[in-house]
């Protein structure tokens, strides 16, 4: 039987998740406000020689795919606990690919930048993602323009630079299931490797991204530098969203399956 929430436009929609919920109960709570997801395609052999070899990357029709995912959080708080204004609000910036394992698809983050120190070493404890300490300043008006600009400020990485401004050009959609920007954006579980080689799979949910079509001039995008990846003289593929609420779990240890490459629909390539 379909699963159904209220989303972020009013309205009830079929959430269709390619799995269902987790049966333990959330941990932390967080909203994601003003966020641009520009999307790269990228040779999956590239991706190979970056992303652990423990997950495998995954890919459509056969592409692999990178995003860059600037927002500002906020509402961030552990459950049953309320938000705190200086640690609950803050502007922060993903980097990040796909990969599925044991069936589950989601979501490998190669770094997230965010302007709040205490957040950023929790995280990097409680959930083994690379978050870094950043400077950003973050802007938004009543008509959803955003200006975005990042400056890494964390000695375990280089100081790289994010710089753009976005807003949405279109109404409101919702992402038909099989379609790309259904694979992009309907994750619903990240995964982090620690120093050990050890998998680690984080459950979320949320209701389906109430997407826009965006434009953005995006003046500075350094983030990939250290792995050799240039994105400037690419078109991206870009979406905005104007909120949506997300629930986390703690992390769970998970057995790797040995392969390397899977495509869209779970089929090794």
């Amino acid at each position: 039987m379909p699963m159904y929430k209220q989303d972020n436009i009013g309205s009830l929609i079929d959430i269709q998740r390619p799995y269902p919920i987790s049966k333990r109960p959330w941990v932390m709570h967080q909203i994601w406000n003003d966020v641009l997801f520009a999307h790269w395609p990228i040779p999956i052999e590239k991706l190979q020689e970056i992303v652990p070899s423990c997950l495998p990357l995954d890919s459509y029709d056969g592409q692999a795919w990178i995003s860059v995912v600037p927002c500002l959080m906020s509402g961030v708080r552990p459950r049953f606990i309320p938000a705190v204004p200086y640690l609950s609000q803050f502007p922060q910036i993903n980097v990040r690919t796909y990969v599925t394992l044991n069936g589950k698809p989601g979501v490998y983050f190669f770094s997230l930048d965010a302007d709040q120190s205490i957040v950023v070493e929790l995280a990097r404890i409680g959930f083994k993602l690379p978050y870094l300490r950043a400077s950003i300043e973050y802007n938004s008006d009543e008509n959803h323009n955003v200006s975005y600009y990042s400056t890494r400020r964390d000695s375990r990485a280089n100081s790289e630079q994010f710089q753009a401004s976005y807003r949405p050009i279109d109404e409101v959609t919702i992402s038909e299931p099989e379609s790309l920007e259904y694979w992009l954006t309907e994750r619903y579980c990240l995964y982090s490797v620690d120093t050990t080689g050890r998998v680690y799979r984080g459950e979320i949910d949320h209701c389906r991204w109430p997407l826009q079509r965006a434009e953005a001039e995006i003046e500075i995008n350094s983030l990939l530098s250290s792995y050799g990846i240039e994105l400037s003289q690419r078109k991206p593929h870009l979406h905005f969203a104007k909120k949506l609420h997300v629930h986390a779990w703690l992390l769970e240890s998970c057995q790797t399956d040995g392969n390397r490459t899977m495509d869209s629909r779970n089929k090794m390539i």
